[in-house]
């Protein structure tokens, strides 16, 4: 069932501006008659040049979108200079209603452009279906606006402008709910390395249970990967990294480690270099994002660490990785935790709990109750005591505060 629809009318014939309503009209009368539900939801996209720019059917057309508008319910025209600035607003519009399935009406000439524009900034939660925009209301007698190619192709001098585009909009948005903020560690020498832990406020990811500065996409998540690229400018920007070479854990809840350099696995939580210039980064909120650092070998190590990866030791693997394969003296290893969720927050099934309970019983809050609470922060620095019996250096902030680190 389509649940938004929406029109195309950046590449309308110039000889139909005049007649744009009596275009929009049929087509809503398409809609209505061909459609086997009516859809609520409709987004006319149109151009707004500056007026420097603008033509006289231009300046026409305007006027009569809006006409057209107020006397529609449920339609809405969205403007704007570029298709790509058009499309991300109404975007926005479409998660914010939780709308994902959609037909976009269009010149045939478009169809393949709009593609490119569509795969760039959305994800595989839309399903998308295309129909050529028309003129008439007889759905047994339509007549395609514009010629018609039955194959289309796109250039890559067009793709690459199209993402240009993109990117330029992005990078002209606002940040959400604050500015970019890096919070760091005084345990972690800045002459040698750099480090820092990022909190849920300087990006333009808008989707209410991300952070700003989500630096993850997903084909199940509605942030798409350019907005992603775009938050990770921003924060190689302000933290003075190169974002060409950042590596993320590819996050798996166990203790697996990829060492930079050999061949990277499927799936690990933690990660670890000694390459100059190569940022590691691991992912945190309420599991643990942990730093390892050692100035003397100039080695360094990222993990995340959940409750599962806590229970397997995904710390001591990330220490032993750099131990083996850089020659670290583990006296030597700094190691910071970064924000995360906290004991008063955390519960797990009594059956998982008892095993944080094996491991120390403060690490776990009214262990005789169905969910008990978890200091998962305990639970890290027991399972990670040095081999002289000392425990490692630690360092916490907040509850709920972090997403990403990276050294």
């Amino acid at each position: 069932m389509v649940e938004a629809v929406l029109i195309d009318l950046f590449s309308l014939p110039a000889s139909l501006h005049n007649g744009i309503q009596g275009v929009l009209r049929n087509t809503l009368e398409i809609i209505e008659k061909c459609s086997s539900t009516p859809t609520p939801f409709v987004y006319v996209m149109c151009c707004q040049m500056p007026e420097s720019e603008r033509k006289d059917e231009q300046e026409s057309l305007l006027p009569a979108l809006r006409d057209f508008q107020s006397t529609k319910k449920g339609l809405e025209v969205v403007c704007a200079q570029t298709t790509a600035a058009v499309l991300y607003t109404i975007k926005q519009i479409l998660d914010e209603k939780d709308l994902s399935v959609i037909k976009v009406i269009l010149p045939s000439l478009r169809k393949e452009l709009m593609k490119v524009y569509i795969d760039h900034l959305f994800t595989a939660v839309y399903q998308f279906e295309f129909e050529d925009l028309k003129e008439a209301s007889d759905c047994n007698n339509l007549q395609t606006i514009g010629p018609k190619r039955e194959e289309q192709t796109v250039s890559t001098q067009d793709v690459a402008l199209i993402r240009s585009e993109i990117q330029m909009h992005l990078k002209s948005l606002p940040s959400l709910k604050g500015e970019l903020t890096i919070l760091k560690s005084s345990l972690i020498p800045d002459d040698i390395f750099l480090h820092g832990f990022t909190t849920r406020t300087g990006g333009i990811s808008y989707i209410p249970t991300l952070s700003s500065c989500n630096l993850f996409s997903s084909s199940k998540r509605r942030d798409p990967q350019a907005v992603v690229k775009e938050n990770l400018r921003r924060l190689a920007n302000a933290a003075g990294f190169n974002p060409e070479n950042f590596h993320r854990v590819k996050t798996d809840h166990a203790n697996a480690v990829c060492v930079m350099g050999r061949t990277e696995p499927d799936s690990y939580d933690g990660i670890v270099t000694n390459q100059k210039g190569v940022t590691i980064a691991a992912p945190g909120a309420d599991c643990i994002p942990l730093l390892f650092a050692d100035p003397v070998r100039k080695a360094c190590g990222a993990a995340h660490s959940g409750w599962k990866g806590t229970l397997l030791g995904v710390s001591m693997a990330t220490v032993n990785a750099m131990v083996s394969e850089y020659g670290c003296n583990v006296k030597d290893i700094l190691v910071v935790l970064g924000p995360s969720v906290g004991p008063c927050c955390y519960k797990l099934p009594r059956e998982s709990a008892e095993e944080f309970h094996r491991i120390d019983p403060k690490c776990v809050r009214q262990f005789d109750s169905a969910a008990p609470y978890i200091d998962i922060r305990r639970a890290t620095r027991k399972n990670g005591r040095n081999r002289d019996g000392t425990d490692y250096h630690c360092w916490c902030r907040g509850c709920h505060s972090s997403h990403y680190t990276g050294t």
